[in-house]
């Protein structure tokens, strides 16, 4: 993919977490692994407001280039693709549902089985450190740990990995649905945890979810 063409794809991502509910005003950022680097969305721009022209690209150690700067939170996304090859992606939102369960500093247990979509039998809650800083990206990783795909950050909102744009898009809202779904079953009673040997289960089936027969 073309740098120009990545540029658009992360515009097009804000979009679509707009028109879902999932991002608003200037919380939240998006960011694309790049050669030498990645592109991420600019620091106090309103998500409506974001063009391929504004996106700013940050290289691996950390040096931005662009006529805007990048989001304050571009050192969670840096240390993420430094640290996870695997990620070609990060979508961070401060959707309703998480944002409220992250400022409970509450894990999503196993109550439902698609839990297991972010890579473990339950969602971590990462500790709370001031946004922007090394700390919260240190946090961040730490419950982002074994290979997780999305965790909630402490008092913030929520953070959704992928190999590329739609599926960490795609991953944010379900673990909003999810969020959401949690609150309810809470306020109706106490949901039952799935057995860690049904979630282990669970997560093999997903490893080959989506697949087409015959295809690797």
């Amino acid at each position: 993919m073309t740098e120009a063409r990545a540029r658009r794809s992360v515009t097009e991502t804000v979009r679509w977490l707009m028109a879902r509910g999932l991002y608003a005003g200037t919380s939240g950022n998006v960011s694309a692994r790049a050669a030498g680097g990645m592109l991420i969305t600019p620091t106090g721009v309103p998500c409506d407001e974001v063009d391929a022209a504004s996106i700013a690209f940050v290289t691996a150690d950390g040096r931005a280039r662009g006529r805007l700067a990048p989001s304050s939170e571009w050192r969670i996304h840096r240390d993420l693709y430094r640290s996870r090859p695997d990620v070609g992606a990060v979508v961070h939102t401060h959707s309703t549902a998480a944002t409220a369960l992250s400022c409970l500093r509450r894990r999503i247990p196993a109550f439902h089985y698609m839990v297991a979509k972010a890579g473990g039998d339950d969602i971590r809650c990462a500790h709370y450190a001031t946004y922007g800083t090394a700390a919260l990206s240190r946090n961040a990783l730490a419950a982002l740990s074994g290979g997780r795909r999305a965790c909630l950050l402490a008092n913030h909102g929520l953070l959704a990995l992928g190999a590329d744009l739609a599926s960490a898009r795609a991953l944010a809202e379900e673990i909003e649905a999810l969020c959401a779904q949690y609150i309810q079953a809470r306020v109706a009673g106490t949901p039952v945890i799935l057995p860690a040997r049904e979630m282990l289960r669970v997560r093999a089936k997903f490893a080959t979810y989506g697949r087409r027969k015959g295809v690797d």
